[in-house]
């Protein structure tokens, strides 16, 4: 009997352009012998087919088990058509507002011809984009194969490989529209570009030394001088190799070079040299933070690092992230300065063709290319202009970068991988939503600064922008929005913001509201935590959870600093049901600068001496104390703080670890890293105890015993790395107590974690531990960060929700 022969059209939605999709699509028409088409459209990719029915269903098997390693599929369409019919509508339903004469003006009869056609465009459509991935190990042969016509050619890429976001201008993603365009191909690379069997079919950063970028090294730069431009060169090959080489011996130098990567400018230095990692510290106004450092392969990382099968899996990813690793005590290369008393190291595996030059047996520095709090350079001329006073030397080249996208951040507690900065690899990858929103900016807060876009079910976050405290950060924002509302084609019908006035982050929400006539919804910080999520692990809007949420600061319903909060929470509301005792702390905000302060101000709400054998009262001089003891006593500009940060500061501060930080968490960061250290055994027991106010339905975490406890135990002289670890335990005990109360009265059994303290592995693990043995449903986050760089997708889920709600 011959076979049933039927005609489909797939409408495919996801990360399909620019991943080698087609061609895979191409590839399997060829398996089965079908005729058809496929198409990139602005909202994804069109195929038709057509031959006997149960070889497209296998066809459509083999579209989902056998997918290109960088595509993702959201949605597939299929409708059945007529054989005799003309090709139909490439607009899907789910896009109205697409243009409708935009059809393909051929018809598909031919039973042994399948086509990869030209992309089409659609006003109004989108789709997903790629983020920049690492270099796939098929173009890592023929980097360092010397018979091949790309031997250590530092661009080198493939539909598997390579920039994506950072270069594309705007969808469909075809090289018009990307940083390449100024790049002519040359024959031999027009030919793989145009072969549906090659791998570099329609690789859009396609090149070779004969027509693509090149790299050039520069010694003292000006920005008057023809530095900015590639060196006249016969053969470009050797110009690269020279540039590397001069890198190299910069490195043993001592010197820092400037280095123009995917995303941005790193500056680099020899990561074992002290020298010059404090030169590098000095010049960048870094302070103690940690340094970034990157090896050549999972190998030296180990000898650097502790690394788990789960660390080297994300080390070793497409993605490649900086991995936050504990250290290896002794026997490393690593200078003193990378990382100063911290339990973590940041490391990262080569992740362009570059850096696999670079980077040779000795480990390197690669930090961001920029003075600390201001956004990383992204232009050969910005480089010359801004990083001339940090760098001794330039590593240039002519490919230009759309988009800036820092480096990733990770860490893994228990088995799970945790983002803490979520930028290149990841971004501009969406968030899936349980529910549609209406189109709206939510701008996120002032630190870590992100924003997302919503469309439909999608929320497009943004990648990392920095810290909203510069004008410089707020023209990042302004470029990077401009750009994903180009890409995912996005006009907001509503803003949404943190509930704190002052933030710059909320200034600039107010005047994109009211310059477009939008309204404006403020999200109160912790909620906002909360719901994102809720909104990654796809609750539905009016699922309630028990939300613990634990931070530095953020600004409450009542006008005072939150951060030890514990919610009764959906995306639409929430319910404050326990929190830490609030302290009045001096300056509010400003106090996270001076963690001794914080520490002096829980002494006086505590009625506890300030003795001179506290560590904080000795790094207090006699006149500034006496000023604070009277600015407490009078509640002279300070701010009630419920906040598990400030707490945590002011433990760091009294065991003597941390008085005065050089950067962001740096007290509660070396508290852990005191309590990583500790002898379990030798632990002291310190306990939270719990008031419950039933005139006010809510409880409060009293934390003074704990603290006159700790005190007599510094004068005793008990081993600082057992009081921190005493104190981590009190408050995941503490913290389980309270989830226990409140799942015993509103009968709920889901704990949702986030804020910053949860980057705490200590006692994030133990929390949740605990939580898990209690029989609680645990989430946590797993897509964006529980810092505040995540709070832009909770912000959204609130004011989406709450906009759709109304009627």
């Amino acid at each position: 009997m011959a076979p049933s022969y039927q005609r489909h059209q797939l409408q495919v939605h996801g990360v399909v352009q620019g991943v080698g999709f087609r061609p895979f699509v191409f590839g399997l028409a060829e398996r089965w012998r079908l005729a058809g088409f496929v198409r990139n459209c602005s909202w994804g990719v069109l195929i038709e087919i057509e031959g006997p029915a149960d070889d497209l269903e296998q066809f459509l098997q083999a579209l989902y088990d056998e997918l290109p390693p960088l595509a993702r599929l959201d949605a597939v369409e299929r409708i059945v058509l007529p054989l005799d019919a003309d090709p139909v509508d490439t607009t899907p339903s789910r896009h109205p507002n697409a243009n409708p004469d935009t059809v393909h003006d051929s018809t598909v009869h031919d039973s042994t011809l399948f086509a990869i056609e030209d992309s089409q465009d659609a006003a109004g459509d989108f789709t997903s984009v790629s983020p920049d991935v690492a270099t796939c190990d098929a173009c890592l042969t023929e980097l360092f194969d010397p018979s091949d016509r790309r031997y250590r050619y530092p661009f080198i890429n493939c539909t598997h490989c390579g920039p994506r976001f950072t270069i594309i201008c705007d969808i469909p993603y075809d090289r018009p529209f990307t940083t390449m365009a100024d790049f002519p191909m040359c024959a031999a690379c027009r030919q793989e570009y145009d072969d549906p069997r090659d791998r570099r079919f329609h690789a859009q950063p396609n090149a070779c030394p004969v027509c693509g970028p090149a790299i050039w090294f520069v010694d003292s730069p000006d920005a008057s001088n023809h530095s900015l431009r590639r060196p006249t060169a016969s053969v470009p090959i050797p110009l690269g190799d020279r540039a590397i080489e001069r890198f190299i011996d910069a490195m043993f130098e001592g010197k820092i070079v400037a280095v123009k990567g995917i995303g941005g400018f790193h500056l680099a230095c020899d990561a074992s040299s002290d020298m010059a990692v404090a030169l590098m510290r000095l010049r960048k106004g870094r302070g103690e933070k940690p340094l970034a450092v990157m090896v050549r392969d999972l190998d030296a990382a180990r000898r650097y690092a502790h690394v788990s099968p789960r660390e080297a899996q994300i080390l070793c990813s497409r993605q490649r992230p900086i991995v936050l690793l504990r250290p290896r005590e002794k026997g490393t290369q690593l200078s003193r300065h990378v990382a100063y008393r911290n339990g973590r190291i940041g490391l990262m595996l080569p992740y362009s063709p570059l850096h696999h030059l670079l980077v040779q047996d000795r480990p390197l520095v690669f930090t961001s290319g920029n003075l600390s709090d201001e956004p990383i350079v992204r232009t050969n001329e910005e480089a010359i202009t801004r990083l001339s006073p940090l760098a001794d030397a330039f590593l240039l080249h002519d490919r230009d970068i759309h988009a800036v996208c820092d480096d990733s951040v990770a860490l893994v507690i228990g088995d799970t991988e945790i983002p803490v900065r979520r930028s290149r690899g990841y971004a501009p990858l969406p968030v899936a939503l349980p529910c549609t929103l209406p189109s709206l900016l939510a701008v996120g807060a002032e630190l870590k600064s992100t924003f997302c876009l919503t469309r439909d079910q999608y929320v497009f976050m943004s990648q990392h922008i920095g810290d909203m405290e510069n004008i410089e950060t707020i023209h990042a924002f302004q470029r990077a929005l401009d750009h994903l509302s180009r890409l995912f084609r996005v006009a907001p019908m509503l803003v949404a913001c943190d509930l704190h006035p002052d933030y710059l982050s909320t200034r600039v929400a107010e005047g994109f509201a009211q310059q477009r006539s939008l309204p404006l919804v403020r999200v109160q910080h912790h909620h906002a935590h909360i719901a994102a999520v809720l909104a990654e692990h796809q609750l539905p809007p009016d699922e309630q959870v028990i939300g613990v949420c634990f931070d530095g600061t953020g600004f409450g319903t009542d006008g005072t600093i939150w951060g030890g909060e514990f919610l009764l929470a959906d995306a639409q509301r929430f319910q404050r049901l326990a929190h830490l005792r609030p302290v009045p702390i001096p300056g509010g905000d400003a106090a996270t600068r001076l963690p001794y302060r914080t520490a002096l101000a829980y002494l006086h709400a505590a009625g506890l001496p300030w003795v001179p054998q506290l560590p904080s009262v000795k790094h207090c001089d006699e006149q500034s104390a006496r000023l604070l003891q009277r600015q407490l006593e009078r509640r002279l500009n300070c701010v009630a703080a419920s906040s598990m940060g400030r707490l945590f500061d002011a433990v760091s501060s009294l065991i003597g670890l941390c008085h005065v930080p050089t950067y962001e968490a740096q007290a509660a960061m070396e508290l852990e890293s005191a309590a990583l250290t500790a002898e379990h055994h030798k632990a002291t027991n310190y306990a939270i105890e719990i008031d419950e106010d039933a005139r006010r339905h809510t409880m409060l975490l009293e934390w003074q015993p704990l603290l006159s406890q700790l005190c007599h135990d510094v004068q005793r002289k008990v081993s600082p790395s057992a009081i921190a670890l005493g104190f981590h335990r009190a408050v995941a005990n503490a913290t389980v107590e309270v989830c226990r109360r409140i799942a015993s009265s509103s009968g709920l059994q889901t704990v949702a974690l986030s804020g910053g303290v949860f980057q705490n592995l200590l006692l994030t693990e133990n929390i949740t531990r605990q939580l898990a043995i209690s029989g609680f449903h645990v989430l946590t986050h797993r897509l964006v960060p529980p810092n505040d760089a995540g709070l832009s997708l909770g912000q959204a889920f609130v004011a989406g929700t709450l906009a759709t709600a109304r009627p």
